[in-house]
């Protein structure tokens, strides 16, 4: 990552995206404190998050990745419950009944609560996906950063997410998607952060992205789009 100066707003759903390599896992790994930069700062609402605790992160920033692991005989709900981890104190709750119904509230968000008492294991991967969603979902903050969030999934289940996300944004959070899916991204997003080579080469709305030209130069591809009746549809050739 080199010479990068990106905004997320609050209220906006954001996307990162660019070519195998440009940067964006990497971008990803320093929002959310997997990796420390060399150089500069990355703040959460004015404050730098290499001095923050991550505890005190964790009750401002809520991460799904897109590989996750967890014990075999681990209940969703279980799961899901751990969201609310940052909120305690020698691992007790201060507010038993509000973790109850943050948790209950994520699972039906993500249409896991029907599944609350299975063990993670004997899911779908899509199933999975959403259970760690739901977890991000119980942690309750103001900003939601998630790394390929649709993988694994089919393309209703995809697009329940991008609602999901569409909701997160107009409930005033700031919403972080990295998506290798370039029409799901540009048909999602408020704004594009589009990545190449490891600087940001362009960052505006959807609109202002297609016009520039600047998906053909980072994916290497020209992007086409055709107006339907849910709106433009971008395809590649």
């Amino acid at each position: 990552i080199r010479s990068l100066d990106l905004t997320l707003r609050e209220g906006k759903i954001t996307t990162l995206i660019g070519a195998n390599g440009c940067g964006k896992s990497t971008l990803f790994s320093l929002m959310t404190k997997n990796l420390r930069p060399d150089g500069g700062r990355i703040l959460l609402r004015g404050q730098d998050i290499a001095g923050m605790k991550l505890r005190e992160f964790a009750r401002q920033a809520a991460i799904v990745h897109q590989y996750n692991t967890a014990p075999v005989d681990l209940s969703v709900e279980k799961l899901v419950g751990y969201g609310r981890t940052p909120y305690h104190t020698m691992g007790l709750s201060p507010d038993p009944k509000e973790d109850e119904e943050k948790i209950r509230r994520a699972m039906e968000i993500t249409h896991t609560y029907k599944h609350r008492d299975k063990p993670v294991s004997e899911l779908s991967g899509g199933q999975k996906q959403r259970v760690w969603i739901a977890m991000a979902l119980a942690q309750d903050t103001d900003t939601v950063l998630m790394d390929e969030p649709t993988t694994y999934m089919d393309v209703r289940h995809q697009l329940e997410v991008m609602a999901m996300a569409r909701k997160l944004a107009g409930q005033g959070r700031a919403v972080v998607l990295v998506l290798h899916d370039l029409s799901l991204a540009l048909r999602t997003a408020d704004e594009v952060a589009v990545l190449d080579r490891g600087r940001l080469q362009m960052v505006g709305t959807p609109e202002e992205v297609f016009t520039s030209g600047a998906l053909n130069s980072a994916f290497g591809v020209t992007v086409k789009r055709v107006q339907s009746e849910d709106g433009w549809q971008y395809y590649c050739r």
